[in-house]
């Protein structure tokens, strides 16, 4: 197909929307390998405890920008709004009254960089929420609860124009790279972390009964899950 390259819409909601004896003897190498481990974050909510892990390595300026707000205490007395079984869990934006927290400018996507790095929305995956924006990404993260292929980064083949690059069953023929790059529906959802204990506790979130709350017509827990309080993990 040479006509004009489009993609439809993806049906997607505002805001969506991880041996003693050898320590003695080589201590250099123990060292490097401590300053390499990923950071954690633990989540103190009223379902239960949540730590997750996150990798800056796969998207530095994704995990610098969740840090800063762990850090600035953002997410203390926020709620999971948006649960859907089967799918993910989203929070990290609206307090216990639903009044939406302010947040710093956009951070930039780096979904293809981190699906680069190997990181999926698959389950147990933290994730930055966004609008139809790519670049609108700022606290909202969700935790995918079942894999979601179709929310990854689509990555781009060599060329330009790309000689063929094929999308949601279709194939399209000598598509210019900058249309490729620019189209809203390639960028995915950004995956920075994942969760390394307290799965149980995400997997009870997505099971319970939702509703309408605050400005949301449905997705919301009947009975509140609030993030009392995340911690950078030392």
């Amino acid at each position: 197909m040479t006509s004009r390259f489009s993609f439809p819409a993806l049906p997607l909601r505002r805001r969506w929307l991880a041996g003693i004896a050898l320590a003695c003897a080589l201590p250099t190498f123990a060292t490097a390998q401590t300053a390499a481990t990923p950071p954690r974050v633990k989540f103190a909510t009223t379902a239960g405890d949540i730590v997750v892990e996150v990798y800056p390595d796969k998207a530095p300026k994704t995990v610098a920008n969740f840090l800063q707000y762990v850090n600035d205490k953002h997410y203390d007395g926020t709620v999971f709004h948006r649960v859907i079984d089967n799918f993910m869990v989203q929070g990290g934006g609206y307090d216990t009254k639903y009044a939406e927290r302010k947040t710093r400018p956009p951070v930039a996507h780096e979904g293809r960089e981190a699906l680069a790095g190997g990181l999926r929305n698959e389950v147990g995956t933290l994730a930055m929420a966004r609008t139809n924006d790519p670049q609108s990404a700022t606290a909202q993260f969700f935790i995918n609860v079942k894999d979601n292929a179709f929310l990854d980064a689509t990555p781009i083949p060599p060329g330009d124009p790309v000689p063929r690059f094929e999308y949601q069953g279709r194939v399209y023929t000598n598509v210019k790279r900058a249309d490729l790059l620019a189209s809203p529906q390639l960028y995915g959802y950004t995956v920075f972390g994942r969760v390394v204990t307290g799965m149980e506790v995400v997997n009870r979130i997505k099971g319970m009964p939702t509703g309408a709350g605050g400005p949301f017509p449905s997705d919301v827990p009947r009975t509140p899950v609030v993030i009392q309080s995340a911690t950078v993990l030392k």
